[in-house]
């Protein structure tokens, strides 16, 4: 392995846990419905577990309500399910023909404990990325035999100065989720 693709992978690698934090703060709920709360909630759809997004097409028409409509009518009984089953701690209701979902307004406690929840995910974020940055210093150790010091000093400096900036933008999110969960 050569400076560039450590760099590189490096780089991908915290991207993507980047954009998993990011999927798990769109999942963690506001006092505003959003479509994104629900469409990767997993449904058993004809014996394979799929994503209420590909089976479904998902709205928010008014500020505290979603609405799901199935592709296929006779999934609404599952879509309900798998709602239940969720940790949205909402009750769908099921008309026949669409799953609504009435979202209740968010008490202060509440607020506060997703806030928390959203802190300790972005934790488990740093400490992937972290994990991240020990590889790379790892492939980094092993260059040690065909580089100078002061390239291998430099390519460790590069990865953790990598590791800060992806940091600063958990930082960053946890910050406006925060704000977003915690204000009225």
């Amino acid at each position: 392995m050569n400076y560039e693709t450590i760099i590189r992978e490096s780089k991908e690698r915290m991207e993507k846990a980047l954009e998993v934090l990011k999927d798990k703060f769109r999942g963690m709920r506001t006092g505003r419905a959003s479509p994104s709360l629900v469409d990767s909630i997993r449904v058993d759809y004809y014996g394979s577990s799929t994503p209420l997004k590909q089976i479904a097409n998902i709205s928010a028409p008014e500020a505290d309500m979603i609405v799901i409509k199935p592709f296929d009518q006779g999934a609404l009984g599952e879509i309900e399910k798998a709602i239940q089953k969720s940790d949205l701690g909402i009750n769908p209701t099921n008309d026949g023909k669409l799953v609504r979902l009435k979202l209740p307004p968010l008490s202060q406690e509440r607020r506060n404990q997703l806030a928390h929840l959203a802190k300790s995910t972005s934790e488990e974020t740093r400490v992937a990325l972290r994990n991240i940055r020990r590889d790379a210093n790892k492939h980094v150790d092993a260059l040690a035999k065909t580089i100078s010091e002061d390239d291998l000093k430099k390519l460790k400096d590069d990865v953790q100065n990598l590791l800060k900036s992806f940091e600063e933008r958990v930082d960053q999110g946890l910050e406006a989720k925060t704000k977003e969960l915690t204000t009225l």
